[in-house]
């Protein structure tokens, strides 16, 4: 079972990434109330992205110095600060320069976010229980990712400036979640093993970047079948329920290994490409939404592994990073690439990324080599103590 202090933080996890799967039609909503643009909301988002990118390993090279707890709360601060601060100055009719300057702190405070809880996540739950908690925090990350738009659908409803103070109430709630833990700080600069991470950052890359072609392009996938674009919500919401299927079962039984879920990847995207039909759409998506999770799961897991305890923050920053680097990429091949072309990157960087892995999961073992290996270092402890 997990612990009372794993829903505390789970909790507070949640809450910080709602503003970042609000904003982009907060932004948009915004600026079309206020400037009569929704472009200048795109630009918006355009620039919270980059500096959530640019702060990410700074921020969480900072958080390993003071300690991941207390620097995730002062980061979920001052990213309710600045979202509220932006709210204010557009409702004071500020002009788009300076709402684009204001976007910038709470995109770098909220860059370091995501390795900053995962890196405390470390020292929440027991090695044992650490696979099956990244499953089930998957599950509740594809929850979030569909309410945020639907939250703020609703909110604009009672004017354009709700959703962002919304996002800076969501922000203050999670600091107070943080569990009071704090993770290890760095004293000595330990040289993080990037060679050994590169494999399953490999993994984290290419889920952002299949994943993020058929996110993108649900619209365009379904009018080559012939369907009505009131149809291409279905899509995504087959890719978001295979997800957290694929990510409960896999909390629940814990078996497989990286290479069968690159291979459900290949299929998948394949499927998707070869534009065969409804069934061939659909069991595309599924393949590749139920492995979604498992994937980012066991990369999540190896790649702790090999962090030192006082890198964690910095390294899962720049796993974080790279799928976002994985996503970005993905997107823009549906605006260059003709349709069937543009999933073949993603399978073709998950079949090179299962010649990569040369160590993979014993066959037949009852549940992922993570556990596995820290029941072992568990057991060893215990014998020699």
């Amino acid at each position: 079972m997990l612990t009372t202090t794993y829903w505390r933080w789970s909790a507070g996890v949640q809450l910080a990434r709602l503003p970042t799967a609000m904003a982009p039609l907060a932004f948009t909503s915004l600026t079309t109330a206020v400037t009569g643009s929704y472009r200048l909301g795109g630009v918006l988002m355009a620039v919270y992205a980059v500096a959530e990118m640019a702060g990410a390993v700074p921020v969480g090279r900072v958080l390993d110095r003071v300690g991941a707890a207390r620097g995730l709360r002062v980061l979920l601060v001052l990213v309710a600060a600045g979202t509220a601060g932006l709210a204010l100055a557009a409702a004071s009719g500020a002009s788009g320069p300076v709402l684009l300057a204001l976007v910038v702190l709470p995109g770098l405070a909220g860059g370091g976010l995501s390795g900053g809880f995962r890196s405390l996540l470390a020292t929440v739950v027991r090695p044992d229980q650490l696979t099956r908690a990244i499953a089930v925090d998957a599950m509740l990350l594809d929850g979030v990712l569909v309410a945020g738009p639907l939250l703020v659908g609703a909110l604009v409803l009672t004017g354009p400036l709700a959703p962002l103070f919304a996002m800076a109430a969501a922000g203050a709630g999670a600091a107070v979640l943080v569990p009071k833990r704090t993770a290890d700080r760095a004293t000595t600069r330990v040289k993080v093993p990037l060679v050994a991470c590169l494999p399953w950052l490999a993994c984290q890359f290419t889920v952002g970047l299949l994943l993020s072609t058929i996110e993108v392009a649900p619209l365009p996938l379904v009018q080559c079948l012939g369907a009505p674009a009131a149809a291409a919500p279905v899509v995504v919401a087959v890719l978001c329920g295979a997800s957290i299927a694929g990510s409960a079962v896999y909390a629940w039984r814990g078996r497989g290994g990286p290479r069968l879920f690159l291979t459900a990847f290949v299929a998948g995207g394949a499927l998707v490409a070869a534009n065969l039909g409804w069934a061939g759409l659909i069991t595309g998506v599924v393949l590749v939404g139920a492995a979604t999770g498992p994937l980012v799961t066991i990369a999540s897991v190896r790649i702790q592994r090999l962090l030192p305890e006082n890198r964690r923050s910095e390294g899962f920053s720049v796993s974080f990073t790279v799928q976002s680097c994985g996503y970005g990429l993905g997107s823009l091949a549906i605006g260059v690439l003709p349709l069937w072309l543009a999933p073949l990157p993603g399978v073709a960087a998950a079949a090179i990324t299962i010649g990569w892995l040369r160590n993979p999961f014993r066959p037949g073992g009852r549940r992922c080599d993570a556990d596995a290996e820290s029941r072992a270092t568990i057991g060893t402890a215990s014998a020699t103590s």
